[in-house]
């Protein structure tokens, strides 16, 4: 493969990523270094890296593409996304972090961000510097600037700890015991540096080394198989809340005292009204997976949703033309407002924790007004043509209410489903919600045998 095809292959709708070095390397890291500097046109930018062993070879091309067309970079060197995304904000900055998320050992990537950490996606300015990126690559980039930038070091941990403490009154925290699984993830990083500021709560970090090559588990807690250690753990120390991080530490799944995990729904529902109770009568974000209960909650809780595609550059797009408060989708990305409306795991923490010690409730009682139906999760079919199947279904339920804000939703009246297309692949993602599991998993059935039909 090319090192310019390799291009088609990484550039993802939200950000870019790869394996190592086959598809991504050093010389591509450097042209999209170039890109980026010539699509932001910023004197700064800031680059920083989670904990992969290609990391630092990676950051320090991109960083060498930015400096020889007269851009000055800004190294905070380890952090994870939430991290970076501060510093940009902060900073007022366009900021790059390499990271691969929760992607195998043998992946790395990069997700970029303008200054104030407003997003870069392919509709907003990722497709100029893949262009920008493949001219370097075939020998037709643009001239280096006459001025080549200079690389300052910078440490923003303390200050990113204390802004995410800053989402709630510490002293309003009861003491708890919390456990937190950072996977060998950046977490291991970020996570001792904010507790250390909740004095009254006692903190356990399992596999804090940060180690790319995840030597105990894949940093994707997504997949259930991933809670397991975190969920025996809570159980066996008897500890009052799990949390589990991904790989550059911007998402966490909680986990009840009782080795249950809550759903991207259930916390985010919680987490509206701990906004709503902060910010009564604001507007709350909500992807179109999430479950009708996240809605429920929010009207209830004196506050307006808005339902809008699934993915970090719609709904920082959408809280800036909505003025929403917080934004929660159901694979646990939690944005916030006064966190430049981006997403962050920590804060989400930190809300999940107030809730918990002002109920005075163990977390698996806390959670249960919050849980009103029985969900599917995320199912993937591959098929020949997304399309095709996605035009038999919507025949198929042409008598219900149906939309096509992302994919296919149909409302069934008591459930629901909708049905996307990946981004990447030839796959189906189907989500479906239903008031039962029994209901849940006929209706599953059912949408399933369809598709498999076309």
């Amino acid at each position: 493969m090319s090192a310019s095809d390799a291009l088609d292959a990484i550039v993802k709708a939200y950000d870019i990523r790869g394996t190592v070095p086959d598809q991504l390397d050093s010389d591509v890291a450097y042209a999209l270094g170039v890109g980026f500097a010539r699509f932001t046109r910023s004197s700064v930018a800031i680059v920083a890296r989670d904990m992969r062993p290609s990391g630092p070879e990676l950051a320090d091309a991109f960083a060498r593409g930015l400096m020889e067309h007269g851009v000055d970079v800004i190294d905070i060197g380890l952090a994870s996304t939430d991290l970076m995304y501060f510093a940009a904000g902060k900073l007022d900055a366009p900021g790059a972090m390499f990271t691969a998320s929760h992607n195998p050992a043998q992946y790395n990537g990069v997700k970029l961000c303008l200054s104030g950490a407003r997003p870069v996606g392919v509709d907003t300015g990722l497709l100029d510097v893949k262009e920008t990126a493949r001219n370097v690559l075939d020998g037709r980039g643009p001239t280096p600037a006459g001025r080549v930038g200079r690389t300052t070091e910078r440490d923003l941990l303390s200050a990113f700890a204390d802004h995410v403490v800053s989402f709630v009154d510490p002293a309003s925290l009861r003491p708890m015991r919390v456990v937190a699984d950072t996977a060998n993830g950046m977490g291991g990083l970020v996570v001792p540096a904010v507790f250390e500021r909740l004095p009254r709560l006692e903190l356990e970090v399992m596999y804090p080394e940060l180690d790319g090559t995840f030597p105990n588990h894949p940093a994707d807690p997504l997949q259930s198989a991933n809670q397991r250690d975190l969920q025996a753990r809570v159980v066996a120390g008897g500890f009052d809340i799990g949390l589990a991080f991904d790989g550059d530490a911007d998402r966490v799944f909680v986990v009840d005292e009782q080795g249950r995990g809550l759903s991207g729904s259930t916390t985010t529902a919680i987490l509206a009204s701990r906004m709503l109770a902060k910010h009564p009568g604001a507007t709350i974000l909500h992807n179109l997976i999430c479950s009708r209960s996240v809605p429920e909650v929010v009207r209830e809780s004196g506050g307006t949703p808005v339902r809008t595609k699934v993915g970090h550059s719609f709904i920082k797009q959408q809280m800036a033309e909505t003025g929403a408060v917080f934004g929660g989708e159901h694979s646990a990305h939690y944005y916030f407002a006064d966190n430049y409306r981006a997403d962050s795991g920590l804060i989400a923490t930190m809300l999940v924790l107030e809730a918990l010690s002002e109920s005075n409730d163990v977390l698996s009682d806390l959670r249960k007004p919050f849980e009103r139906y029985s969900s599917s999760g995320e199912i993937n079919t591959q098929v020949a043509d997304t399309s095709a199947v996605i035009e038999a279904i919507a025949a198929h339920y042409q008598g219900h209410q149906q939309d096509r804000l992302d994919g296919l939703t149909v409302d069934c009246g008591p459930w629901w489903f909708n049905l996307r297309p990946s981004n990447t692949e030839p796959l189906l993602r189907l989500n479906l919600e239903a008031p039962t599991r029994n209901e849940c998993d006929d209706h599953v059935a059912e949408v399933l045998a369809l598709i498999t039909a076309v």
